[in-house]
């Protein structure tokens, strides 16, 4: 399954000022998130061992993982069963509606038309990061429910 693609966000009418690693800046936090917290799938852990040593040590941002070692997509190769139940959850949410999406939204202060402006930085991932532990925590206590509603 595929959750997002960066491709979907640079194509059409993508801020034309900004690089199309804009596109992946939202996929790569979560991406970061799902990886630092251990969440990653045995596979990934292999292919990618000294890109996800570089990624905790926060010298590769999630969303250049997602540029350069996943080809620009998010999909469920990436996390474990229970990364994936989260993912589906949180990220992809039910009919599309992401929880996620709304707390990166609502963490920056953006609105959707101003998703992509967010700078790719460890200091904007540490803003979000608080936001989807307690998620994340809030999922477990609830039993772990399909979505997030």
């Amino acid at each position: 399954m595929k959750y997002d693609d960066a491709s979907w966000h640079y194509g059409g009418t993508f801020p034309k000022h900004l690089p199309k690693s804009a596109g992946a800046t939202h996929i790569g936090m979560f991406l970061a998130w799902m990886l630092i917290n251990d969440l990653a799938s045995e596979e990934l852990e292999e292919d990618a061992e000294s890109e996800l040593a570089q990624l905790k040590d926060r010298t590769l941002t999630g969303a250049q993982f997602v540029m350069t070692v996943l080809d620009e997509k998010l999909t469920d190769q990436e996390f474990s069963e229970a990364g994936n139940a989260f993912a589906v959850a949180y990220y992809e949410g039910l009919n599309n509606d992401s929880r996620y999406v709304d707390d990166y939204l609502l963490t920056f202060g953006v609105g959707l038309e101003a998703l992509y402006g967010v700078e790719d930085s460890w200091a904007n991932y540490d803003q979000l990061s608080g936001v989807m532990d307690a998620r994340f925590a809030a999922w477990n206590a609830a039993g772990r429910p399909e979505y997030i509603i």
